[in-house]
């Protein structure tokens, strides 16, 4: 993922590409926007970055977790932009996990009157699936957090999940199962999340439906023209309000790999 200066300030093809990404989601008008692996530095967003995001998304408020010291420095980080009428209490909880994974801005919580609108930026378990113990951690903890919150009022829950659950979330399942993001591990720790009393909407609504996803590897130059997909972004909802999503679905990001933005549209007063 780029980080976010580069997506507003850069020069190159792809800060092009990725300011195209930024005015389709301004486009659909969102009352809350949720961004994930900001790479912001400690103290956020310089004075220049939020005056373009002000002109990108006006009328909106923004709030961020930046990792901080004793984690790397312009590393992970989240962002919430939410329209200036609501009046959320936003919160950046620890939920003890190992290492520094606390401390890199992995989460951000807006609380509503009545319900949790909270996301996530899961760690990745890397490629030599050197961190898959600490990512297992987490994913107890996370959920742990989750039905925390999920105790006091409903929850909506997005975010970069780091997993594909199951072999319809992406291209290539075969050749995929000692992969971050696509082995027993991290996949276990997803279901337990989900019965833990929460709904994926995306499946929810589009059931069985193949071929979707909202990631595509850079590396690989023509992973998009071929849809050698992943699905590892999410929305999640407490069960008991599944009924009221009407839509859960991806924004064409066109020609740009790695995200793609993804919808929810849901009954919810704030």
């Amino acid at each position: 993922m780029d980080s976010l200066n580069a997506a507003l300030a850069g020069a190159s093809e792809r800060a092009v590409l990725s300011r195209g990404v930024l005015d389709s989601i301004a486009e659909n008008n969102p009352e809350v926007i949720a961004l994930q692996e900001t790479k912001l530095p400690s103290d956020g967003p310089s004075k220049k970055q939020l005056d373009i995001l002000n002109e990108m998304f006006p009328g909106y408020k923004i709030a961020w977790n930046s990792s901080v010291e004793p984690a790397r420095k312009g590393y992970a980080g989240t962002m919430f932009l939410y329209k200036d009428n609501l009046k959320p209490r936003v919160s950046f909880p620890k939920i003890g996990a190992p290492g520094t994974m606390d401390f890199e801005g992995r989460i951000i919580t807006l609380e509503f009157k009545d319900f949790y609108l909270t996301q996530v930026y899961t760690p990745n378990a890397g490629e030599d699936l050197g961190r898959l113990k600490d990512r297992q951690v987490w994913d107890v903890k996370y959920a742990n957090y989750l039905e925390k919150l999920d105790k006091e009022k409903c929850v909506v829950a997005a975010g970069d999940f780091n997993v594909a659950h199951r072999e319809i979330d992406l291209a290539h399942p075969e050749s995929n199962h000692n992969t971050a993001g696509f082995t027993d591990e991290e996949r276990e720790g997803f279901t337990k999340l989900l019965k833990r009393g929460f709904t994926d909407t995306f499946r929810y609504i589009n059931g069985d439906i193949t071929g979707v996803y909202s990631w595509w590897s850079q590396r690989i130059r023509t992973s998009k023209i071929n849809n050698s997909g992943w699905r590892i972004d999410y929305f999640l909802v407490s069960n008991r309000i599944a009924g009221r999503v009407l839509r859960s679905e991806m924004i064409d990001s066109g020609p740009r790999q790695d995200h793609t933005p993804i919808l929810l549209e849901i009954g919810l007063q704030v």
